[in-house]
This record gives C-alpha cells, structure tokens and sequence, in this order.
C-alpha cells in the first residue's frame, strides 16, 4: 500500500483536486481510499438518531450498517487525537491511500498552490513535497510543476510514483 499526501493551505483546492484524480486513478486499475483531517472537528450523525443516542449514553463505539455503507464512530472523549499512523492500519487493503492534510506528517506529497489566494508556498528544499500543482507557472521549484487545471497529468505522476512501489498483480493490472 502507498500512502500518497495532497497538502496545501485552506482554499487552496485539495478537495476538488482530490474529487477530481480519484475517478482518473480507479480507471487505471488501484483500488484507492482517502483519509482527511478535519481541523474543525464533525459529525456524521444527527441528532435523535438512535446511533446518536448510543454515543451520548456512552457507547465508545457505534458501527452503523446499511444496504450500501457501513461506518464506525469512536469517542475520542478522554485521549488525544489520534495519530494517521495509528489510524491507517484500520483501512481495509488497498493499493493507495490518498491523504489530504496532514502536511507535518512527512508523508510524499503534491502541494496544491494557487497564487491568487495569497498563501505563501509550503516548499522548501528537503521538504516531503515531491511536485506542486498550480494553477500558474511558479518561479525557483525544485520539483515537479503540475497544472492544477489538468488533474490527468496530476494522476499520471501519482500513478507514475505507484508504479514504481507496486506489486507485480497491480502492474499487470495497469
């Protein structure tokens, strides 16, 4: 399994370049799943729910199961956050693992950069930034420039970078 970052700052894009590369990538053949850290906290449950009744009467866990999905909800209450590392081995196998965020975890990633919005550029030599995707061109890289406006081309270099970690059933696949 590869473990693969899109990091960049708040409004940069890494969300609608995410939903963008996911169909690109499954139609080369990886099975992919996606990890996001929400920084605001969320709830996937609503309120008079009855798996929201059991969290509030003191479930640690609730799984809850349809037709279509299931999803496990645990109470983080009294821990600290947990770790991606702690968190990643809970997903079932996969060929890939897209993250979004987790810019300080040192994980290979692509920096969404979009000038106008302001920000300053997240890479540094040495960083774990492997390319940067932009929606202009970006004087002094020294790694990859992709166009933001051309997700293929992103997805071609993360599948070019599966490429070379993957298992001989995924290249035959591909």
């Amino acid at each position: 399994m590869m473990i693969f970052g899109l990091v960049g700052r708040s409004g940069s894009g890494k969300t609608t370049l995410m939903e963008r590369l996911l169909p690109i990538v499954r139609s080369h053949g990886p099975t992919v799943s996606t990890v996001k850290h929400a920084h605001h906290g969320f709830d996937i449950d609503r309120p008079g729910k009855d798996s929201r009744r059991h969290r509030e009467a003191g479930a640690e866990e609730v799984l809850l199961i349809s037709g279509g999905r299931w999803a496990l909800l645990h109470e983080v209450r009294e821990e600290a956050e947990p770790t991606l590392e702690d968190l990643l081995p809970r997903l079932a196998p996969v060929d890939l693992v897209l993250v979004e965020g987790f810019h300080t975890h040192g994980l290979p990633s692509i920096e969404v950069h979009r000038p106008s919005a302001g920000h300053a550029l997240m890479w540094r030599p040495g960083s774990p930034i492997v390319a940067v995707a932009s929606d202009v061109p970006v004087v002094g890289l020294g790694v990859p420039r992709l166009d933001l406006n051309r997700p293929e081309t992103v997805a071609r270099f993360i599948l070019a970078r599966l490429g070379e970690t993957a298992s001989p059933a995924l290249v035959a696949r591909g």
